[in-house]
């Protein structure tokens, strides 16, 4: 019998640039029976991963997506979704240290203190491709495996199959470059159990494997050891296989955990995180004198208050947002006024650029957010407004 190729592709990029299948434009070709794998690969070393991971160490660790990283991921997603012999798309990271570590914020921070607009294409793209993924016609199945940031969430979490390991530290850390959640990210967190969302939305915590599960970004944990096994079997499948038995497949190496220590933590989560001020927020965990909760308060202290209280107003209004497009045009709306802000200006000089770790937010306390500054945010864009093939 005849066997069909199994394409691999790597999408690689370099300190400042990225490109598409490597620098010649390289393609290779093996033999299987209809799966196909997108390889993002990158280079540097992944230190060791705290509970909550300083964002300018994670750039240095793993590739940041850039714009062309998204348009070669988008131009491969187009060649597999016309080929008949591809039965379904395999995501994972080149080598062993993770997927993404989110996107380009050195390039974006340049471009916006140029008075340029890469953030106004590059998350039009990245958006877009967002939410192609999560309506991807054939099985997509991501493989979540390290360091998983920003914009490698937006490429995995919304897949159909979502596979972590024991290695997974899951993050969206954006309220700390004052930014917010986004990919997407409003949505899923909007989605995640009780008050979990809002808490790692507004602290960056890190989410271990079972973690993910629990908080609706993941669906299986597989040891890292048993992934080769998983890949084979994966590229093995026939043209035409359906997304259960993908997961039936997948289940078969997993481990069968579906929560972690912060899921443990969930009761306390609710109460501390159950209210839509920012204000109310800090003054339950005040309230509250344990380890746990003084520990939150000193986290929340270090983020952009301009930040957080947009993060909490696109959580709330997410939760009742009929799709994910419906977020994903808010989040481009309010994306496009944080790049001309002078807190992401500030958050990325602090994490990425000078790597001081002291912000100089505006304004510094959160009771200094006023109404007025965060209006232009959730306000319509006219004519660009994100619209959706």
């Amino acid at each position: 019998m005849k066997r069909s190729s199994v394409g691999l592709v790597a999408v690689s990029s370099g300190s400042s640039s990225s490109s598409f299948g490597g620098s010649s434009g390289d393609s290779r070709q093996y033999d299987g029976d209809g799966g196909v794998i997108i390889n993002v690969s990158s280079s540097g070393a992944l230190m060791p991963l705290p509970e909550v991971i300083p964002y300018g160490s994670a750039k240095s660790a793993l590739n940041a997506m850039t714009l062309e990283m998204s348009l070669g991921i988008d131009a491969a997603l187009d060649r597999f979704e016309a080929d008949p012999a591809v039965a379904l798309v395999v995501l994972e990271g080149a080598g062993e240290r993770g997927l993404c570590a989110g996107g380009d914020i050195r390039g974006l921070w340049e471009s916006s203190r140029a008075g340029g607009d890469l953030g106004k294409v590059f998350w039009r793209q990245e958006y877009i491709m967002n939410a192609r993924i999560a309506k991807y016609p054939k099985p997509y199945v991501a493989f979540m495996d390290g360091l998983v940031m920003g914009g490698g969430v937006g490429l995995s979490a919304h897949s159909s199959h979502r596979v972590v390991t024991e290695r997974t530290r899951l993050a969206m850390p954006e309220v700390g470059l004052g930014f917010f959640p986004d990919v997407g990210g409003t949505w899923l967190l909007s989605h995640s159990p009780g008050e979990i969302g809002t808490y790692f939305g507004l602290t960056g915590q890190t989410m271990n494997g079972p973690d993910a599960i629990h908080a609706g970004f993941a669906d299986a944990v597989v040891p890292s050891a048993k992934w080769s096994a998983l890949r084979e079997a994966l590229t093995g499948v026939r043209a035409g296989v359906t997304a259960a038995e993908v997961k039936k497949l997948i289940d078969g190496f997993a481990t069968g955990e579906t929560s972690g220590p912060v899921a443990a933590m969930q009761g306390n989560i609710d109460r501390w995180f159950g209210h839509d001020r920012m204000q109310d927020i800090v003054a339950a965990l005040q309230r509250d004198g344990s380890e746990p909760a003084q520990a939150t308060l000193k986290t929340l202290g270090e983020k952009s208050p301009r930040g957080m209280v947009v993060t909490l107003k696109l959580l709330r209004l997410a939760r009742s947002a009929k799709s994910l497009e419906e977020c994903l045009v808010r989040e481009y709306r309010a994306a496009l006024q944080v790049f001309a802000s002078d807190d992401f200006r500030e958050g990325v000089r602090a994490a990425v650029i000078d790597k001081d770790r002291n912000p100089k937010w505006s304004p510094p306390r959160i009771e200094g957010v006023t109404p007025e500054m965060v209006a232009p945010y959730f306000a319509e864009i006219g004519a660009d407004e994100l619209k959706f093939p």
